[in-house]
């Protein structure tokens, strides 16, 4: 990945993971974070994985982030845009949808 392209996922990320590191720690511990996803197997979601990774990314220095990172930020990004355009009708503040969204980061009530 060049300059560019790193450049173009960090404002990606940036504009779209919009809970802080502590609010995301927190919502990854409740029930309705662990019960939002697809879960492979009965374990862990994959969203719920991608929340404590995006937690880490969200703690590290900018010049500090490595291509896997970035890789992880893409896929965040691309997952964020995608289920966005799938908002349900109504109020989503308790729904799988707005759960599996907060799961990867972003708040759509925020």
């Amino acid at each position: 990945m060049d300059d560019e392209e790193r450049q173009e996922v960090w404002e990606g990320f940036r504009n779209l993971v919009n809970m802080t590191p502590a609010e995301l720690g927190t919502w990854l511990e409740s029930e309705e974070s662990h019960a939002a996803g697809q879960h492979k197997g009965g374990g862990e979601s994959t969203g719920h994985a991608s929340g404590r990774r995006i937690t880490q990314i969200l703690r590290t220095r900018k010049s500090d982030l490595t291509d896997d990172d970035y890789l992880h930020m893409r896929k965040v990004v691309g997952y964020i845009r995608r289920h966005l355009a799938q908002r349900p009708p109504g109020d989503v503040r308790d729904t799988r949808w707005r759960h599996s969204l907060m799961n990867w980061g972003h708040d759509p009530l925020a």
